[in-house]
């Protein structure tokens, strides 16, 4: 088999460092800019010529975190159940490429100013391309199994969700202390569906509690009837691998170290 050499025209800054912060399919409700900044010496900037008249782009981009593909895989949205990956938009792909249509802001020289997006911090970037509404917009077309999802999601939550005075001390205190916020996520994902699910990176710890993966950090959870009360916040890591100078630079490694010397782990 021939192999095919691609190579980065770009990388994006986006300030997202782990999935979690990455929504699945961001909604542009909150204004967001991001920056694709193109490699120098190589003429971009006479390449971007007549791209500043388009209000949207595609990128075409790399899944640069993922080293593995599998043929069935469980979507982050509705029940856990497996889907054949070429019917879903995971990044386990036996080509990772992605592939995001952005709303382009402005254009500076060879750094493009771009909208929302769901691509992490130092993402490479292989191409882009304009959108075209008249030929890249198809809203009438079926979509599978993400229509029944979709149907899901537009029903009202059936989970209230409700923090510990202990998960809301914690929470206030990263928000004040070290700007860190993932209770909204943490709630949008709970009020759906709060059960073990892979993908949402939901796991039962004991018979009545719970666990969430939170990008960096975690939280713990139980639920009653249709009650979710989130007990307690967690750093993602161990302290010993905080302090591991092998490990250095994981995620909100400092204000982890900080929240550890506050609430330690058992």
């Amino acid at each position: 088999m021939s192999v095919l050499t691609l190579q980065p025209i770009g990388f994006i800054r986006t300030g997202k460092q782990v999935k979690f912060q990455a929504l699945h399919q961001p909604s542009e409700q909150q204004p967001e800019h991001n920056l694709l900044e193109l490699l120098p010496d190589q003429n971009y900037e006479q390449a971007l010529r007549d791209l500043a008249g388009f209000s949207r782009v595609w990128l075409v981009w790399w899944f640069h975190r993922t080293t593995t593909w599998r043929t069935q895989v469980i979507p982050p949205r509705g029940p856990a159940q497996s889907r054949g990956v070429f019917a879903t938009r995971s990044p386990h792909r036996p080509n990772p490429i992605g592939l995001t249509p952005v709303a382009l802001i402005a254009i500076e020289g060879r750094t493009l100013i771009l909208g929302e997006c769901d691509l992490l911090d130092g993402t490479p970037i292989f191409d882009l391309k304009p959108y075209v509404p008249a030929y890249d917009s198809f809203p009438d077309e079926r979509a599978g199994w993400i229509e029944a999802v979709d149907a899901l999601m537009a029903s009202p939550p059936l989970f209230n969700v409700q923090f510990s005075p202990l998960a809301t001390t914690q929470a206030e205190w990263l928000r004040a202390t070290w700007q860190i916020d993932f209770s909204p996520r943490l709630q949008e994902l709970l009020v759906r569906d709060p059960s073990p699910h892979r993908t949402r990176r939901i796991r039962r710890r004991q018979d009545d509690l719970f666990e969430i993966g939170c990008g960096a950090w975690r939280a713990f959870f139980t639920v009653n009837g249709h009650q979710v009360t989130v007990t307690a916040l967690d750093a993602g890591f161990p302290l010993r691998f905080l302090t591991d100078p092998k490990r250095e630079g994981l995620p909100d490694g400092a204000a982890q170290l900080e929240f550890l010397a506050r609430w330690p782990q058992p």
